[in-house]
């Protein structure tokens, strides 16, 4: 059957692999219409969550969704001026995630403080991520996508970006669901806890689109608030709207952000998981 795999065993139990894949060629796929309850966003740098998920965060949290994002680092490299107090800038890149992360409706954001530019998958990082995903307790996690290492057609993936996605994902599965992972985390009252799906944004090979059609200002407000990053706001303005309205041709959207989702347990509320469009 398309977008499904058969059934397989892990750790002796039956699980069905039921992970979309990309429609066929000439085939145009549903808006993905699946909306987690809590939802969690992990990032490398601040601004990434804004240039990534933003507008489909806002749309989730618009439908009653609550959303969180964690910042791995706090973005001190992140300038032109060797002299520059990277502290002093990881100040203002703090407060303008912050100052964002108000315009797209999270509840909280969550720095982690790790080097920028050194971001590396090892057990701190990953026992830090475990931390976060077992207090908040999210159905879903939305993080970079760590297997793409040169975008499809221009540009290569930061080495921080490709990180936290994969620190992201190890910590998803089976750390955070795992009650002998970082006992530590349980004696702290952080029990184990399954999330049943992750969306790795940026991907060269997109399973699902999100229609941001209702959002995408949001998204533009929100980069703008990073105004130490962003040397020309407007011509920003106009690339995020035209990809916003590249990813929505597959779905015929004016707007749209592409993922590649991949589900670990099924919902229950909707039985098994079929193709790409759900």
């Amino acid at each position: 059957m398309t977008g499904r795999r058969p059934a397989h065993r892990v750790r002796g139990r039956d699980r069905r692999a039921v992970t979309p894949t990309p429609p066929p060629a000439g085939e145009r796929p549903a808006a993905h219409g699946w909306r987690p309850a809590r939802f969690l966003v992990v990032a490398a740098h601040p601004d990434d969550a804004e240039y990534g998920p933003a507008a489909t965060a806002a749309a989730w949290i618009d439908g009653g969704s609550i959303g969180r994002l964690v910042c791995c680092t706090s973005g001190d490299q992140g300038g032109e001026d060797p002299a520059a107090d990277p502290l002093a800038l990881a100040a203002t890149r703090e407060a303008e995630q912050r100052e964002a992360a108000d315009i797209v409706g999270y509840d909280e954001v969550v720095f982690l403080h790790q080097p920028d530019g050194a971001l590396a998958n090892e057990l701190p990082l990953r026992e830090l991520l475990v931390r976060e995903i077992r207090r908040f307790r999210p159905d879903a996690v939305l993080t970079h996508d760590p297997e793409v290492l040169f975008y499809a057609g221009a540009g290569v993936n930061h080495a921080d970006h490709r990180a936290a996605g994969i620190a992201a994902v190890d910590a998803v599965f089976p750390a955070a669901r795992n009650p002998m992972a970082f006992p530590g985390l349980v004696r702290a009252g952080l029990a184990a806890h399954a999330v049943r799906r992750l969306y790795l944004f940026w991907p060269n090979a997109p399973t699902a689109w999100v229609d941001v059609g209702a959002t995408l200002e949001r998204k533009v407000a929100a980069l703008r608030c990073h105004a130490s990053q962003i040397a020309d706001p407007d011509g920003l303005e106009a690339r995020i709207r035209a990809w916003a309205a590249e990813e929505g041709q597959p779905i015929a959207a004016v707007a749209a952000e592409a993922f590649r989702v991949i589900v670990i347990d099924d919902d229950p509320a909707e039985g098994p998981h079929e193709g790409g469009a759900a």
